[in-house]
Formats: structure tokens, sequence, C-alpha cells
């Protein structure tokens, strides 16, 4: 992989892999996960895409053309449809209340992961604003396209979620955000390289945590 986002996913491959291998993942990918597992996952997903929604937001206002503004707010866009739909589709087959949703407590992981994105956004540069959110866009399509290779499970929730994250609208928007942040890392002296790199391998290893919460159905400490 070349450029900035290709070095930004090598330094961070051991992270990535362990994604690609989580027990979450694999049993999307053979059809075996868990149903109460994935409705504890769409359930802080769908608090997680709102608060990524903003950062899409943040990223509008903060781009640096008018084409980047236009693209950042057809993602901002497609997530708050598309991707946010998929999520309240599942609803009735999952015994979920549609209009519950955003009633939901963010657990622990959702909550430092979501704080961590937006406080890049608004302390830190451009882009250590995309470092943040490449790695759930791009960290989804790989696992998507990957699972799609293996071939589809017969379960329909999540051959649907596999269908998502490696169709090629979802495919395209990932390349294109590798090419946003190439571009822009063409030119960032070795102290901002440096504060990129920390901040996509932060972002990576919340994505990690956010499949392992997922799995384990983490919660805040009980209060005696």
């Amino acid at each position: 992989m070349s450029g900035l986002s290709g070095q930004l996913r090598s330094s961070a491959a051991e992270i990535w892999n362990a994604q690609r291998d989580h027990p979450f993942v694999r049993g999307i990918g053979d059809g075996t996960l868990d149903k109460d597992k994935f409705r504890f996952w769409i359930w802080q997903d769908y608090l997680f895409l709102i608060e990524y929604s903003r950062l899409l937001a943040l990223a509008t206002a903060r781009a640096p053309d008018l084409d980047t503004m236009s693209r950042f707010a057809g993602l901002l866009h497609e997530t708050l449809h598309e991707e946010m739909d998929l999520h309240r589709s599942y609803c009735a087959d999952l015994d979920i209340v549609a209009a519950d949703l955003e009633r939901e407590r963010m657990a622990p992981t959702t909550r430092g992961y979501t704080d961590f994105m937006l406080r890049t956004a608004t302390v830190g540069d451009f882009a250590e604003l995309l470092a943040a959110l490449l790695p759930c866009m791009w960290g989804f399509n790989e696992v998507g396209l990957r699972l799609h290779a293996e071939g589809v499970p017969d379960d329909e929730h999540y051959a649907r979620w596999i269908d998502m994250y490696a169709s090629a609208e979802f495919t395209s928007l990932v390349d294109w955000l590798r090419a946003l942040t190439d571009r822009i890392g063409t030119d960032l002296p070795e102290a901002a390289r440096t504060r990129v790199s920390d901040v996509f391998d932060t972002s990576s290893r919340y994505e990690l945590a956010f499949w392992e919460m997922a799995w384990r159905g983490e919660d805040w400490p009980q209060i005696a």
C-alpha cells in the first residue's frame, strides 16, 4: 500500500488482523454469531453512528475545498440514512423498538471512542480528523469484502450486513477517503505525521475494542 493511508494501515496491521480474526467478526461471516450479541452491537453502533455523523459534519465544515465539502456532506447523508436505516431495519426481527434506539446508554467503549474522535476533530488539524474517522469506514469495508469473498452466510441479517459494507458504493467512499488522506498527507512535516499515526492507531484500537465490547456485552460497573 502506498501513500499516507497505506503507511498508516501497515503500521497498524497487527490490530487490523486481530479485528479480522475476532470471534464476533468470524461469527458474522459464518452465520453463527449469537443474536443477543448482534442485538447489543446494533444498539451500540446506532449510538456510535450518531456521534460519527457529528464527526462527518465537522469534516464538512473544516474541509479545505468545495469538492471535499460536498463529498463529506454526501457521506454524512449516507450515514444518517442508508447506514442507520440498515440498523433500523433489523429492529422488528431482533425485538428492538426502533424508537428506543436513541434512548440506550452508551457502553464505556462506545463513549470513549466517540469522545476521542470528536475531541480529535475539534482540537487536532484536518489530517488528524481524517486519521480518526478512516479506521471505521475502511475497517468495515475490509471486513465486509473479506467475508463476502469467503461466502455470504445463509442468515439474512448477517448477509445484509456483509453486503452493505462490501458494496461497490461503500468501497468507492472508502477509496475516496483514502485518496484524500494521501493528498492531505503529501507535505505533512514529520511531527504532524507522528500525530496522525498516533490518532490512526488509537482509532484502530478502539475499533478492535468495539468488537470485544459487543462480544462481552460490556457495561458500566454496578454501584452497590
